[in-house]
């Protein structure tokens, strides 16, 4: 290998490589420099299991530890509660102009919530440690905002449990009204129903069998009665056609018994005097009642004497007529009788047809009050178990409201940094030096490989395919090399002084150059080097 050649190429090029090595030490070193401190503040939290057993009283929130804790991140990083973070902390009081979305990408960027453990491995369950970071220019910032967030995790755990153990009491709470309002909409139907069919329902279809037959044996007994009286009117009627006598012998007999039938005083006296010999075994005689009796018995008794005597007996015609008269009043009486049984079988016969119509609609009535009655047991039983529910929520909602479920707690609030955290200047400023001289040595390798002049006899040999005798070098002159070193001189301090100025002003005036140049470090790799 020709390494004198090559040292020579190097050497050559050793002012480029040297002009770029500075220049990217020297961006290094003015990143390093122009980069702003970041303070970065933390705190720690832990996730507390139920304080009360579940199988005393159980909570209604039934959310995971792991599930909450992203909801209650996702809610923190909101659009609506960064802004008024930031408004309320002052945070970008230094920069008026910058608009909403930019400091909401802002801090997100900046706030870090990060959970590890709280999976089950093996059968057993890690505790959940919960990590909230903030960083800031400053350190008292970083740590108020961390702890302010922190705050906000512990508010919205809360919130967020003790409304859901709410809403869940005021489900159970509608659901029992709900029910309540169906149960008592049904028992009414029913109760309609019965009123609107009380002679047609099946708990009294025996009862009402028993006195269908009762009334079919009643007809029978009117239709035996009434056949009787027909009988007696016939044979009645034909002894008094055949002899001119009724039955009866004694006429004047007949004639008193006719005439205690048209004295009525004399039978309401008699009965009146047959109610107080009755009474008078049982109550006093100053019982009011009995001194009722007494006070109507002789006002009876008045009534009595003042009615006329009765009439002598009979002559022999009298008694003929006495005779016709007393068939008379027997036709009569046994008339009436017919005439009230038939009434009586009428009436029967009404209230059996009734009673058919009631035994026939009891099977559909019956169906109809059965589904209702199925109805009301099934909103019963969700009744009692909707205020079943109702007492458990009850109690969840008390558990929440008084902290005893799970919860969040701090075990380390975030305290002011002595540090910084980032920039990590030496690292910046010693990745600028060897990225200067890593580009300058890839210029070197890549002007090198395209340069396809003759500098070398091997070369003129391999190009003209010829063979050489002896080779003359081009000659410079010391105005030529002191042109040539000065121009490398001249330019490579005006990038050395001229990138910084460059940047700075960029920085300054234009647009921070920070989150431009960690995005470019993080797709590199080299985040982590901040």
């Amino acid at each position: 290998m020709e390494f004198e050649y090559y040292w020579r190429i190097f050497r050559r090029h050793l002012p480029s490589i040297v002009i770029l090595t500075a220049i990217g030490a020297a961006l290094g070193l003015a990143i390093a420099l122009g980069l702003p401190p970041v303070y970065r503040s933390q705190a720690t939290l832990i996730v507390e299991s139920e304080q009360i057993p579940g199988e005393l009283a159980a909570s209604t929130v039934s959310t995971g530890e792991i599930e909450a804790l992203q909801i209650i991140r996702q809610r923190i990083l909101s659009r609506e509660i960064l802004l008024e973070l930031a408004n309320d902390l002052q945070l970008y009081a230094d920069k008026p102009d910058m608009i909403a979305d930019d400091k909401v990408a802002d801090l997100r960027d900046r706030v870090e919530i990060t959970t590890v453990g709280g999976q089950v491995r093996r059968g057993e369950r890690s505790a959940t440690i919960v990590t909230v970071a903030f960083e800031a220019p400053n350190s008292s910032q970083s740590a108020q905002t961390t702890n302010e967030v922190v705050t906000l995790i512990l508010q919205e755990n809360v919130r967020m449990r003790t409304s859901v153990a709410r809403q869940t009491l005021d489900f159970f709470t509608q659901e029992t009204e709900r029910l309540e309002q169906s149960l008592s909409r049904i028992s009414s139907q029913i109760l309609n129903f019965q009123e609107n069919n009380l002679e047609a329902l099946p708990d009294s279809l025996e009862f009402r069998r028993s006195q269908q037959s009762a009334l079919q044996e009643r007809l029978t007994q009117l239709e035996r009665e009434k056949s009787a009286l027909q009988d007696r009117k016939g044979q009645l009627v034909t002894l008094f056609e055949a002899t001119g006598q009724t039955s009866l012998t004694d006429r004047r007999a007949i004639a008193r018994a006719v005439s205690a039938q048209a004295r009525p005083e004399e039978r309401q006296l008699a009965e009146l005097k047959r109610e107080y010999a009755r009474l008078s075994a049982t109550l006093s005689e100053n019982n009011p009642r009995m001194t009722l009796l007494k006070s109507q018995i002789a006002a009876a008794e008045a009534a009595v004497a003042a009615l006329p005597t009765l009439a002598p007996a009979p002559s022999e015609d009298a008694g003929r007529n006495l005779e016709l008269s007393l068939f008379d009043i027997q036709i009569a009486d046994i008339e009436a009788q017919i005439g009230y049984i038939d009434n009586q079988y009428v009436a029967a016969e009404t209230r059996m047809k009734a009673i058919s119509r009631t035994i026939e609609a009891t099977p559909g009535n019956a169906v109809t009050l059965a589904s209702m009655e199925r109805d009301y047991a099934n909103l019963q039983e969700q009744y009692n178990q909707a205020v079943a529910n109702k007492a458990r929520a009850e109690t969840g909602s008390m558990i929440e409201s008084l902290s005893r479920g799970q919860r969040i707690t701090v075990i380390e609030q975030a305290v002011p940094p002595e540090q910084p955290t980032s920039p990590n200047r030496p690292v910046i400023a010693i990745g600028g030096l060897m990225g200067g001289l890593s580009f300058g040595a890839f210029l070197l390798l890549i002007r090198e490989f395209l340069n396809k002049s003759i500098r070398r006899p091997r070369d003129l040999e391999n190009g003209l395919q010829i063979t050489t005798f002896a080779t003359i070098p081009y000659m410079t002159t010391q105005a030529e090399t002191l042109r040539r070193r000065s121009v490398v001189l001249g330019v490579g301090l005006t990038l050395i002084i001229g990138v910084p100025v460059i940047l700075w002003y960029v920085d300054q005036q234009v647009a921070p150059l920070q989150p431009i140049f960690e995005r470019v470090l993080d797709k590199a790799g080299l985040g982590q080097f901040l």
